[in-house]
């Protein structure tokens, strides 16, 4: 509701005319005294007459705008009472956002160890694998080694044999008796 709107809303006020503030003795207009009043008995009346009116312009000035001034700081402590709750809010999703980065965090470094678990699994095989290999190749070498030497024995077994077929083919002197 707008300011003029509560000004035509509210009850005219029961408020004597103005009278212009006196501006002291013989500054302001001549007071009208009777011939047998002391000029210091109208001062007073003046005065008296003056607060009422000054009293009744307050009271009438507070009554049009202390309720919208009331409802104004009605309005700023609830907007204070929101803005706190706003601010608590707000911190809890920063808190609850500060957990959720750190549960990526975490969840990359379960990534990253998985990754490097795999990894060593895979080396792991490889080395049982080359192991496999080389156990197989070294009894494979043993064999062979085992084969040469039988087949070198063999040889020399023969060359033997065939030294001793041919010392024996070859003619011998017969003895004088």
């Amino acid at each position: 509701m707008s300011l003029p709107e509560q000004q035509q809303q509210l009850p005219p006020q029961d408020l004597p005319p103005l009278e212009p503030p006196s501006l002291g003795p013989g500054l302001g207009p001549p007071a009208v005294n009777s011939g047998d009043a002391s000029p210091d008995e109208g001062l007073m009346e003046d005065l008296t007459v003056e607060n009422k009116a000054l009293e009744q312009l307050a009271q009438g000035l507070l009554s049009h705008y202390l309720p919208d001034l009331e409802r104004s700081k009605q309005a700023l402590q609830e907007l204070t009472q929101n803005q706190v709750v706003l601010l608590d809010t707000l911190e809890q999703e920063i808190s609850k956002f500060k957990e959720c980065h750190s549960i990526l965090d975490i969840n990359a470094l379960f990534t990253e160890a998985k990754y490097y678990h795999n990894k060593l699994v895979n080396i792991r095989k490889e080395m049982l694998m080359l192991h496999e290999k080389t156990s197989k190749l070294k009894k494979r070498a043993l064999k062979l080694q085992q084969k040469r030497q039988k087949e070198e024995l063999e040889r020399e077994q023969q060359r033997e044999k065939e030294f001793e077929r041919e010392k024996q083919l070859t003619a011998k002197p017969a003895r004088r008796t």
